[in-house]
């Protein structure tokens, strides 16, 4: 073997080795509201504008579910929070299992 392939084979063996992640949660995203970040510009006292990120309000919090006498962990915004203290933590859940979310 040449020094070409060993180096692509390195690269190889390295990238497959970072292949496997947990993507269960996606990064900045409320799980209860699906809060994003979005974008707009950041403007200066010159009036130049520059890119920039809004991010959410987001907090990981455990709450224990007493139906089913265990703790989940859930990543919510501020306004998450308000929805589940509104709504109740059981209805929240139910709604997120139905809506596909099966890890929590």
């Amino acid at each position: 073997m040449n020094k070409n392939t060993d180096q692509n084979l390195i690269i190889k063996q390295i990238s497959a080795t970072f292949a496997v992640q947990n993507f269960k949660n996606m990064a900045r995203v409320c799980q209860v509201t699906g809060k994003k970040p979005i974008t707009g510009h950041h403007v200066s006292f010159s009036n130049i504008k520059t890119n920039r990120r809004f991010l959410p309000n987001l907090q990981t919090k455990r709450f224990f579910l007493a139906e089913e006498d265990k703790w989940i962990t859930l990543k919510v915004s501020a306004d998450g929070l308000r929805t589940i203290n509104k709504r109740g933590l059981y209805a929240v859940v139910k709604e997120l299992r139905a809506g596909g979310n099966k890890d929590i």
